[in-house]
């Protein structure tokens, strides 16, 4: 104590020096992080400002250059897509009058109703294919000819796909309302789905519901996605034909106990559906199954025999078909 007494000046001033160090030790220390933080806020701006330098087009480029070439590579693509987007000549191609598309709507549904022949399809009676309001017409609504014409081919085009795949039965296409004339058409014929139109091509929507078996239904797919017009299977709905109704709401055939095969009328049991006309060779019931081989019974099998794992049945399939036509250049 005696020395403190002696040097209380200097103990007092070694005190208010280490406060002053500490205090100085504190500011520093805030000093650093305060600069760690700016540092690293810094780095991020030169890191996101290299980045932005990188991209094309970029700051101090010539972005009015590089549009155009980015333009001219997408014009040039859109040119190369074309091969894959081929019309449907309308029916009756060129000018249309009312006689000549009276005449060509005879002329294609015949011809319809002779290739669902050739393919075993089932079509039901006296079908028109969604044309069933111009059935009886010889002069149509102004301006729906053209839209018409261009139908049918569409039509056309999508029957002889579905004709292709050997299907069935061919419940019916839809299409959407383009003439004043198809207010009076069964309602059946027509979607409610609208054409929609972009800036680059008419978007046209088709219901199509058919029954078959699930081969025929992976043919179906595979010959829209081959064919040389673009079309988009926009969605599809499968189910057992035995629960469907058809596009009028009767039941499309016989609807038998659970587990037993749909029936048509002159159908033996076990058979296929009879094609219209019969066949050669006294088939019971003029039926002819997928391929161009009768169809056999199958065997009963007695207690103790294979449990059946897998037994297939007739579907009914619904598919949104969308037709990409490509807008003329102007």
């Amino acid at each position: 104590m005696g020395w403190i007494k002696r040097n209380l000046f200097f103990v007092i001033g070694g005190g208010i020096a280490l406060l002053l160090l500490g205090g100085s030790g504190f500011y520093i220390y805030q000093g650093w992080s305060r600069n760690s933080t700016a540092a690293d806020n810094l780095n991020t701006i030169y890191s996101n400002l290299k980045d932005l330098g990188d991209k094309k087009p970029g700051p101090g480029t010539n972005n009015t250059e590089i549009a155009r070439d980015q333009q001219k590579q997408l014009l040039d693509w859109v040119t190369s897509a074309q091969t894959y987007f081929q019309p449907i000549a309308p029916i009756p191609p060129g000018d249309v009058t009312s006689e000549t598309f009276a005449a060509a709507l005879r002329r294609t549904v015949a011809q319809l109703d002779n290739d669902a022949q050739s393919a075993s399809v089932v079509l039901p009676p006296q079908y028109y294919f969604s044309f069933d309001a111009q059935r009886q017409l010889m002069q149509f609504s102004a301006g729906s000819l053209s839209p018409l014409a261009g139908q049918l081919g569409e039509v056309k085009a999508i029957s002889e796909i579905i004709f292709s795949a050997r299907v069935n039965a061919l419940d019916g296409i839809q299409r959407n309302r383009v003439s004043d004339d198809d207010a009076n058409g069964p309602q059946g014929d027509y979607t409610d789905l609208a054409a929609v139109t972009n800036d680059f091509a008419v978007i046209t929507p088709y219901v199509v519901t058919f029954r078959s078996f699930t081969p025929e239904i992976a043919r179906v797919i595979s010959a829209f996605a081959n064919s040389s017009n673009e079309f988009i299977i926009h969605s599809i709905n499968v189910e057992p034909a035995s629960q469907a109704l058809s596009a009028d709401g009767s039941q499309p055939g016989i609807a038998p106990p659970d587990g037993m095969p749909i029936q048509y009328p002159g159908q033996i049991p076990g058979g296929y559906p009879p094609r219209m006309g019969g066949y050669p060779g006294g088939y019971p019931g003029g039926y002819m199954p997928p391929g161009g081989m009768p169809a056999q019974a199958a065997p009963m099998s007695g207690r103790g025999g294979l449990q059946t794992v897998l037994k297939e049945q007739l579907l009914r399939t619904t598919l949104e078909v969308e037709l990409v036509k490509l807008l003329p250049k102007s």
